[in-house]
């Protein structure tokens, strides 16, 4: 069971946010005049993408962080083995 839940919503939260910013950046900026000409969709965009970021960093922290410690534990059972 090696699929941490943090990796596919960071990468889902990243693409959304990605999206969601591009159409803000490349959309006719008369469309913010409702929103006082506030870009609402760069905004929350880049607050999709921050978030998904951060979920995918601690995902692969943890996998990484679980990685290590089996490696130490099956190296230390080894030697614990071999001298007896």
């Amino acid at each position: 069971m090696g699929l941490d839940i943090r990796l596919p919503i960071g990468l889902l939260f990243s693409v959304i946010g990605l999206l969601l910013a591009g159409f803000g950046v490349f959309s006719d900026k008369g469309i913010y005049v409702r929103s006082l000409g506030f870009n609402v969709n760069m905004a929350w965009g880049g607050v999709l993408l921050v978030f998904g970021i951060i979920m995918v960093i601690l995902g692969n922290r943890r996998s990484a962080l679980r990685t290590h410690a089996q490696h130490s534990s099956d190296g230390a059972g080894h030697s614990a083995s071999g001298r007896r």
